[in-house]
């Protein structure tokens, strides 16, 4: 067997000036290629412009296919190209791909060669399937930085070692740390918003959503300590810390499983900040809070059809809003069966469908359409209520239950439409509605709990991780539960 060879040339494109989109590389060798080889790059584009850019289009030959990250850069960020070559005959190949972005009339050509040395078995679909995330990338983003977390009492100021540091990004989990003596830990992470959660035995949990970049580097997780009942015998002995887990060289999609493990039982060790949030476990029927808490089996539960209204607009692209949301849509999908459907509708300056309703079982669909949600705009509310009963209506499950449930951080606005007659009407044909505010204000929840109301639904808080982890799929569970 012959080794594949790879060589990468790693011209940038920043010879052209330090206020556009920087390409790590602009041309990638192959070498020699089989049909049983890997036969994709990774391309890493950062925003310099200063503004939020976009990759407008891909012009790329039919044997090439590409997927990426997202369209949209803001400012400092970046996003990844992945091309997948397919040469249908023996011999030398060469490629050409204007990829345009927004920040420059011109082009930027990517050039991919290489030589072909078999050519593939008719109907191998393997050979000609388009290129995932999950796959290995050939090297890491050279578009890092260094990130530096720092735990501390909150009271005191001190630094605090051993806290355990889980950094999620695009809703899912992509590093845990744990904080040395000095408090701090320090690697290599992407550019972009994440949320921190902090945890030390001692303490309550810390959460924090930012956006990071190379001049907001270093980021401080403040920790308060847990009060001492004198009537408890006081612990000395500080349980064992896990090792250090490095910064992940892998693709995210493949280090998930093993990283929310670890959250969830973080999550599910840690005494609840007590604050004005209302508790929504306490809203669960009794008969259903006999059953375990993950308990969705077809002999409780109806399937259900439900159709998500998410409010993307501006207001919603800080970190923490959108990372608990991402986040909490990904726990439920991880729930959904294959009787269930979901359909998701964004409203922000207006309103789309952008997963048209599918089977439950089908999560990698669902979580790529959560993954590419951005949040710009202004908030069209009324639109994407009317957008999402539709979408309920036309997947309509006799002997089931048939939901709408709207995710936004704010009220409704009232000038939008006449959404509270779209409620009432479709209340009769048996949709109900729900609402979950997203680390709202009292005004807005207000709100909430009305159209909740009207809707035959409930208001769903989500403040914090933990939340953000229960609360979504809690509601679903209630909604769907056969005895109520």
């Amino acid at each position: 067997m012959h080794n594949l060879i790879l060589f990468v040339n790693f011209t940038c494109i920043s010879i052209f000036g330090g206020s556009q989109t920087v390409f790590d590389k602009t041309q990638h060798d192959f070498g020699e290629i089989y049909s049983y080889s890997d036969r994709f790059v990774d391309i890493y584009l950062k925003n310099n412009t200063g503004d939020v850019a976009y990759v407008l289009s891909v012009k790329k030959p039919a044997e090439v296919v590409y997927i990426q990250r997202g369209a949209m850069m803001l400012k400092d960020s970046s996003t990844v190209l992945r091309f997948q070559v397919n040469p249908t005959k023996k011999g030398r190949f060469d490629y050409e791909i204007p990829v345009y972005t927004s920040d420059r009339n011109e082009p930027t050509i990517i050039r991919l060669k290489g030589e072909m040395k078999d050519v593939p078995e008719r109907g191998n679909n393997s050979f000609t399937s388009c290129p995932n995330f999950n796959q290995q990338p050939g090297d890491g983003n050279p578009l890092d930085f260094s990130l530096t977390v720092l735990t501390i009492d909150e009271e005191t100021k001190k630094p605090l070692e051993k806290s355990s540091v889980t950094i999620l990004q695009n809703g899912r989990p992509i590093a845990k740390w744990t904080t040395k003596r000095d408090g701090k830990y320090t690697d290599q992470i992407p550019l972009g918003l994440m949320y921190f959660y902090a945890s030390n035995s001692d303490y309550y949990p810390a959460e924090l959503g930012a956006y990071v970049n190379f001049k907001r580097n270093f980021i401080v997780l403040e920790l308060t300590k847990k009060e001492v009942i004198e009537d408890e015998p006081f612990i000395t002995e500080i349980p064992a810390q896990e090792n250090e887990i490095e910064m992940i060289d892998q693709p995210v999609e493949e280090n998930e499983s093993a990283l929310l493990d670890k959250l969830k039982d973080i999550l599910e060790k840690e005494e609840p900040v007590v604050d004005s949030v209302p508790s929504f476990d306490e809203i669960i029927p009794p008969a259903l809070a006999e059953l375990p808490s993950d308990n969705f089996d077809a002999k409780y539960f109806n399937p259900i059809n439900i159709v998500f209204v998410i409010d993307v607009s501006s207001s919603m692209s800080q970190a923490d809003r959108l990372e608990l949301m991402k986040y909490s849509l990904f726990e439920l999908s991880d729930m959904l069966r294959p009787e269930d459907r979901i359909a998701l509708v964004s409203y922000a300056s207006n309103a789309k469908v952008i997963l048209p309703s599918i089977k439950g079982s089908k999560k990698e669909e669902i979580k790529e359409a959560v993954r590419g949600m951005r949040a710009q705009g202004l908030t069209a509310g009324g639109a994407g209520i009317k957008l999402g009963y539709k979408q309920a209506k036309r997947n309509f499950i006799k002997n089931g239950n048939n939901h709408i449930i709207i995710i936004t951080d704010g009220g409704f606005n009232r000038t939008s439409g006449d959404y509270e007659k779209f409620i009432s009407k479709y209340l009769k044909k048996g949709i109900t509605m729900s609402v979950v505010g997203i680390k709202n204000n009292e005004k807005a929840e207000k709100s909430m709990r009305e159209a909740a109301t009207l809707g035959n639904g409930r208001y769903v808080p989500i403040c914090r991780l933990s939340d953000a982890q229960n609360n979504l799929k809690q509601e679903i569970r209630i909604t769907s539960f056969k005895q109520h």
